[in-house]
């Protein structure tokens, strides 16, 4: 079963991050799969290379480039004559979904990855619309990767009959971690032994919500003033005047540690005490997915299927609400070290055992399959 993946592009991020193990949760199967980015190839196209898979970067970056490239896409699709087309993001939805189209391809899969569409974004509002009036004719199927982005999408208009929910997969195996590690990256960070350490993953993004973590912290830090809080991501460093502003603002700059952007998230959530997912929109959270795998107390904001992700093992919170925020964390820390220790054990099994990357592969070939039956 040949399957063509088109992306948006490949940048660290939650759906970049899903594809990849997706593609590698099988090695079997890696030569009937073909990745298209339509942008760069960036660190996760570097990575599924490195690993064997064909990847194509279109570089659809220029507007008087675009009809070229999307040419190029066209004549890429017919070349390669994959089974089923599935697309990642609503760019690629759109843009990929008409190029399938327009090249003889029926068999197409689309693909929500959030809850809802940011607004502050118009022109990701206006591919949501066109997309939400062709979802009747481009895809057989529309995969969601939560409930409530499904439920959130019929509202824009999309196609529900189309709609299928399928959660992201885990791949458990990375998420041991040495006690050497653990101890070289709380030295380049500046922990003691005896600081207490908060963390959050996530790109800088108002979405991400890393103000809102911010005012959380300094509710918390009036309690226990010495408390560490770290911040991981692409632009949560330095030189991002805006994120530094706000640390001002609030007097946490010797409090805070930015990492930036990284590319070993199970050691930086080895060297946490405590996870805080402080996002105001998300479909299915990867990082606190993660953050469970990793055996973490964790508290996180009621957005997209974080609930359905988390069970009853996570505190859950409101969204955008700095003190319900702080108050989650202030009851993990008030628990002895063994209590906490067994919340997150209590996490880990749960994430486990209901999301492998295994379990959500198979409900992915499901789709395919039962596709391919009916054509």
């Amino acid at each position: 079963m040949k399957i063509l993946h088109i992306i948006t592009g490949l940048g660290p991020g939650g759906a970049e991050s899903m594809l990849k193990r997706l593609i590698l949760s099988d090695p079997s199967t890696l030569s009937d799969k073909i990745v298209v980015s339509l942008t760069a190839l960036e660190v996760i196209g570097k990575e599924l290379c490195a690993q064997g898979v064909e990847v194509h970067a279109m570089e659809m970056s220029s507007v008087l480039g675009f009809p070229g490239k999307f040419f190029q896409l066209c004549k890429l699709i017919k070349q390669s004559k994959p089974d089923i087309i599935q697309t990642w993001m609503y760019h690629a939805d759109l843009l990929g979904g008409l190029a399938a189209r327009l090249s003889g391809f029926k068999n197409i899969i689309w693909g929500i990855r959030i809850q809802s569409v940011p607004a502050n974004n118009p022109k990701t509002v206006l591919v949501v619309k066109i997309s939400a009036l062709l979802s009747r004719w481009i895809p057989k199927k529309i995969l969601c990767v939560a409930e409530s982005a499904r439920e959130e999408h019929i509202k824009y208009g999309y196609d529900a009959e189309r709609m299928v929910v399928v959660h992201n997969g885990f791949d458990f195996s990375h998420f041991t971690v040495s006690q050497a590690q653990k101890s070289v990256l709380r030295e380049e960070c500046g922990f003691s032994s005896e600081d207490f350490v908060v963390g959050w993953l996530g790109r800088f993004h108002s979405e991400k919500g890393q103000e809102n973590f911010i005012k959380a912290a300094k509710i918390v830090s009036v309690k226990y003033p010495k408390t560490k809080f770290l911040l991981i991501g692409r632009r949560c460093n330095a030189e991002n005047a805006t994120l530094m502003g706000w640390l001002t603002d609030v007097g946490l700059q010797d409090q805070f540690v930015l990492l930036g952007e990284r590319r070993d998230a199970p050691v930086c959530l080895a060297i946490m005490d405590l996870f805080c997912m402080p996002s105001s929109n998300e479909g299915f959270p990867n990082a606190l997915g993660e953050a469970m795998a990793s055996g973490l107390p964790c508290v996180a904001t009621e957005v997209g299927d974080a609930a359905v992700l988390a069970s009853d093992t996570v505190i859950m919170v409101p969204p955008e609400n700095e003190q319900a925020l702080a108050e989650g964390m202030l009851k993990i820390m008030a628990l002895s070290r063994e209590q906490r220790l067994q919340m997150g054990e209590h996490s880990k099994a749960w994430v486990m055992s209901e999301f492998s990357i295994d379990t959500s592969r198979q409900r992915f070939e499901a789709v395919y399959l039962a596709m391919l039956a009916d054509c």
